[in-house]
């Protein structure tokens, strides 16, 4: 019998017919069953969805055919796509790599006025840079929530982003965003980036602008004031 879908065996434990072991960049979840799939340790069910590394087979109670598609799928580690399935090792490479590099500065709310909310790391800032001549931009979410942050990029659009400023839409990212320095990373590390912003808990944020400089902001704005002509 053909591997029974990853997706499809979380299902079944959700209705509590079988029990799996769920690894996560969290952690390994036990007891995967009924109820539990709801909040583990504080951790929202999309939150684990997002960030599943691979399930192992733990016991069931489900008719036979069942039982043969969970063992044979389950033999070995099985990641749910290639889109989340991401070594730890990668997620704390990239980890590292996003706070030495500050992504943190421009893109967490109140990073600005001194009270970083970390709670919603990298999930945008209220504070928009001015560009003169281009207008005023800011630092967007960076979180995997579909809507407002990165949560329908590909993994090749968040590089393409980094590396070389571009959109998804065709537009280029403001001067602020240091891409021409981030060109310069390693595939391995550009990629080990993505596995860690693929792991954070998606975040409902959606920045404002980006404004035309014609355009009034709507929000906070750091400007480069000229001194008084003499």
């Amino acid at each position: 019998m053909a591997f029974a879908p990853a997706r499809q065996l979380l299902a079944l434990a959700e209705e509590g017919r079988i029990a799996v072991q769920v690894h996560t960049v969290f952690g390994a979840i036990t007891a995967y069953t009924k109820g539990s799939i709801e909040l583990v340790s504080g951790i929202s069910r999309g939150n684990i969805m997002a960030s599943i590394l691979s399930i192992r087979f733990v016991a069931l109670s489900a008719p036979a055919f069942l039982v043969v598609a969970a063992a044979a799928a389950l033999t070995v580690v099985l990641p749910l796509s290639a889109a989340i399935a991401a070594d730890p090792a990668a997620v704390a490479r990239g980890k590292y790599l996003v706070t030495i590099t500050g992504c943190n500065d421009c893109h967490t709310p109140g990073y600005f006025f001194g009270k970083p909310d970390m709670a919603r790391f990298l999930g945008g800032s209220e504070v928009g840079f001015e560009m003169p001549g281009l207008g005023v931009f800011y630092g967007p979410n960076l979180t995997p929530d579909k809507v407002t942050g990165l949560g329908n990029w590909t993994d090749a659009q968040i590089v393409a982003a980094i590396q070389e400023g571009k959109r998804p839409d065709g537009r280029m990212l403001a001067p602020s965003m240091p891409w021409h320095a981030f060109a310069a990373l390693t595939k391995q590390d550009v990629n080990a980036i993505v596995a860690f912003l693929r792991s954070l808990p998606p975040v409902v944020n959606k920045v404002p602008g980006p404004f035309g400089p014609t355009d009034t902001p709507t929000s906070f704005v750091m400007k480069i004031v000229p001194p008084p002509a003499k």
